[in-house]
């Protein structure tokens, strides 16, 4: 059995440094915004290139947060792609927003700049490019269209902790980007987590206040505000984890290399030019992949589906107006990609076996 993920590998390679966090939290007997949050906060921030990480409650609720620091309302169109998850999407609704949707790439499944130009509004402001899989949107053409029409522009790098654009890491670049620390993440807690990181002091002040009740001093809001917070426990895990972040991705892209390398019977997943790819999922495509996932799971291989159906064709969203055929590449996309088994504590002959498993599929 080779299994899709597994954290228990993660846990035990780093077992002594985690119980060594947890215990010290307990021992403090401090569990909310503590020391921990701040030492993580300031750890992540300088990870990501950033002046300023605040530790949230969840991924989604990072985008939330972050559009309302944005001070995006009702009546206002915030911008992403159909092939991201379901979260992207709700976060924007949650603030009363619209959410328009433009197509990806084929190549790199990623928002595709020139129908990105073709879906601004005069009630367009904010742009949320997704850095889907590991790999980072086009953000250069991105952030030349939204500044050339004052668009703010929210990084979602919930599946790319560490990956890089043209020489720095994602979530600098725009005005503001939203990571989740999901288990299954690249950098992932031990329970839901989030983090917001900004370069903008006035935009990071907004992001504390929001985060908890709009709390200047306790118990009295200067704004209006929610309670999403990352705890001290995360927030030990997590410090332990960054540090082992880099090498972590260094072994995603060495299983990702070898995959490329041997599997010949699907299409495979590209690196662009202009960064370096973390592999939080190795996606290839098959025009049978339904049948190539079963076969697959009859040799005991576990795959995933990231994600089964666009944004736009959930019952949920009909709302937003668009019908099959509107948004044709990630439609067709939705309809082939198949993630298969990639995490550090991967065997290499687990993933030769993998590949064999796959070119055996006819």
């Amino acid at each position: 059995m080779i299994a899709f993920f597994d954290l228990t590998k993660q846990y035990i390679s780093i077992r002594d440094e985690l119980d060594a966090a947890t215990a010290r939290v307990m021992q403090r007997g401090m569990f909310i915004l503590g020391p921990e949050v701040s030492a993580f906060e300031k750890e992540f921030a300088e990870f990501i290139g950033a002046q300023f990480a605040t530790g949230v409650g969840s991924g989604t609720e990072a985008i939330h947060i972050a559009l309302l620091a944005l001070g995006i309302g009702a009546g206002d169109e915030v911008i992403t792609v159909p092939n991201t998850a379901v979260a992207t999407v709700a976060a924007i609704e949650l603030t009363g927003a619209r959410a328009v949707l433009c197509d990806v790439r084929a190549d790199s499944m990623l928002m595709d700049v020139e129908k990105l130009a073709r879906a601004i509004t005069p009630r367009t402001r904010a742009i949320i490019p997704v850095h889907l899989f590991g790999q980072s949107a086009d953000l250069d053409p991105i952030l030349a269209i939204a500044r050339a029409k004052n668009i703010f522009v929210l990084e979602d790098c919930a599946q790319a902790h560490g990956a890089m654009y043209r020489g720095k890491r994602v979530g600098a670049y725009g005005q503001i980007a939203a990571f989740s620390f999901y288990p299954t993440k690249n950098l992932g807690a031990y329970g839901d987590g989030g983090a917001i990181v900004t370069n903008d002091a006035q935009l990071a002040e907004r992001v504390n206040l929001l985060r908890q009740y709009g709390w200047k001093e306790r118990y009295t809001s200067a704004i209006k505000g929610m309670n999403s917070r990352l705890d001290e426990l995360q927030a030990a895990i997590l410090r332990v984890k960054l540090a082992h972040l880099d090498a972590w991705n260094a072994a995603r892209r060495e299983r990702a290399a070898l995959y490329s390398e041997l599997l010949k019977t699907v299409t495979l997943p590209r690196e662009m030019p202009y960064g370096q790819h973390v592999y939080h999922l190795y996606v290839v495509r098959s025009q049978k992949r339904d049948a190539l996932a079963a076969h697959l799971k009859a040799r005991g291989i576990g795959t995933a589906i990231q994600y089964p159906e666009t944004i736009h064709l959930q019952p949920a969203y009909e709302n937003l107006g668009y019908r099959r055929g509107d948004l044709p590449v990630a439609e067709k996309l939705a309809r082939e990609i198949l993630s298969l088994p990639l995490y550090p504590e991967l065997s290499l002959d687990d993933v030769r076996a993998v590949a064999d498993a796959v070119n055996q599929f006819k």
